[in-house]
């Protein structure tokens, strides 16, 4: 059988990120055949929701004619243009002129990657020109927050704050420093909104001062921390922690990778509370997924320094795909398709899918539900009052991924039993129902799993 055969050769040579090697080879790949809405088929001709928008990407949902026909025309015309010596196509100048138009604030210059990972990467070295060109040189610290993502390169997997993305690379660097999360649901000041910000602008305040003020080049925040569990920070938190930094002359990454595009119901997230960093991270949504491609948003300040120091002198950093005009195409047209009603339908299906959620709060394994607009999770607990998250003999992100996937849903499933949602936007109000309905059958079936009942006994 065809299916078999490609079972075969996935264990033979492809290569698959952030797994066991030995585990994928003896669990083998799951093949996706296609997809359209919100819904993926495998090649078994098994149906189910994507809850997850594949990574947090699909943001628009699978199988707009007019992105496949956007990217076509591209191909057709212009497949490749680079974007080094002075060289440019109508693409990439438009879509970074619509961007800048729609971010906040003086964000007003946009530089493209290929993802969001080596956006990510891409602000190191624009800070540190920033720098140096401030003639400050020994600002060359860089905080982050404990259980934030920052993306898997090399210096980017360094301000993430993972250990799986830690363990056995030799990150992080010495000029790497973490605080810990706000993490609500779990945080030693309490759940307090007032108490959490107050304690991370302390904690914040004094890595600051123990670096030392005038070391610190730059502070890397999520506006929610996807990776680390869809960690929703409270009200007023990131705008605090922004007013902080400017305070010490600190810059400020918003990491809107995940954020960005309509996930949490505004175009950015940064909008949520009004707040202008000194950059902005973007990708996945940017294109839906449908093509690679990210992007760098730097504040007027920033870019007029850098510029003025460098002067007629090239600045060293690029990639051959940067501006990718087919990309661009590609995104364009997922703006057109924002705005023209999915960003809309997000923040009404983001409503009903919260709604949803909250009402599994009863379940005796839910012990907190999160999320704002079309991102959320529930974490799971076999005791609520101590927040026992389900023992490591459940294997729950084996497991309730696998129940999951066999009820026709597609979830983020973490080790530590957190569950996590994302979406497309354009869901229907039935396909958020079927969410939320095939996650109360595999908590229900999580539940009658031994190592659970053991754990509650």
């Amino acid at each position: 059988m065809l299916s078999n055969s490609l079972i075969e050769l996935d264990r033979a040579h492809l290569v698959h990120p952030v797994s066991s090697f030995r585990g994928h080879e003896k669990l083998g790949v799951r093949v996706l055949k296609s997809a359209s809405g919100a819904t993926v088929t495998d090649m078994t001709g098994h149906q189910l929701i994507d809850g997850f928008a594949g990574l947090w990407c699909v943001n628009a949902g699978y199988g707009h004619d007019s992105i496949v026909e956007a990217a076509a025309k591209q191909m057709r015309e212009l497949p490749y243009a680079t974007a080094y010596f002075d060289i440019g196509s109508e693409p990439a100048i438009r879509l970074a002129s619509e961007l800048a138009d729609r971010a906040p604030g003086d964000l007003n210059h946009v530089y493209f990657t290929l993802g969001g990972s080596d956006a990510v990467d891409s602000t190191i070295r624009f800070i540190r020109y920033y720098w140096h060109a401030k003639g400050e040189p020994r600002r060359d610290q860089f905080i982050s927050i404990e259980q934030g993502y920052h993306g898997s390169t090399t210096a980017g997997s360094g301000l993430t704050a993972l250990p799986a993305f830690h363990a056995g690379f030799g990150v992080p660097y010495d000029w790497q420093h973490k605080i810990p999360s706000h993490y609500a649901y779990r945080n030693p000041a309490g759940s307090d909104p007032a108490a959490i910000i107050a304690s991370s602008l302390q904690i914040l305040k004094d890595k600051i001062e123990a670096i030392g003020p005038d070391r610190v080049a730059a502070f890397y925040a999520e506006p929610i921390q996807g990776s680390g569990g869809v960690l929703v920070p409270p009200p007023g938190w990131i705008k605090a922690m922004r007013e902080l930094c400017r305070s010490y002359g600190i810059l400020f990454v918003a990491d809107e990778v995940i954020t960005g595009f309509g996930r949490t119901g505004p175009l950015f997230a940064c909008a949520d509370e009004d707040i202008v960093p000194d950059f902005i991270t973007t990708a996945k949504g940017l294109t839906s997924g449908y093509v690679p491609m990210g992007a760098v948003f730097m504040a007027d300040h920033v870019y007029d320094t850098i510029a003025d120091f460098a002067g007629e002198a090239a600045i060293g950093h690029g990639y051959t795909y940067s501006a990718h005009p087919v990309s661009a195409a590609v995104g364009l047209e997922v703006l057109k398709l924002y705005e023209g009603g999915l960003l809309e339908n997000g923040r009404r299906a983001g409503a009903r899918l919260m709604a949803g959620l909250e009402g599994l709060r009863s379940h005796p394994l839910v012990g907190d539900v999160r999320g704002r607009g079309m991102l959320a999770a529930i974490e799971l607990v076999t005791d609520k009052d101590r927040k026992t998250p389900l023992p490591a003999a459940a294997a729950p992100a084996r497991k309730v991924f696998d129940r999951a996937w066999e009820n026709g849903l597609i979830v983020r499933a973490f080790a530590n039993g957190i569950l996590g949602y994302a979406p497309p936007l354009c869901c229907t109000d039935s396909e958020i129902d079927a969410i939320i309905e095939r996650t109360l059958t595999t908590l229900d079936q999580t539940l009658e799993d031994p190592a659970v009942r053991a754990a509650m006994a």
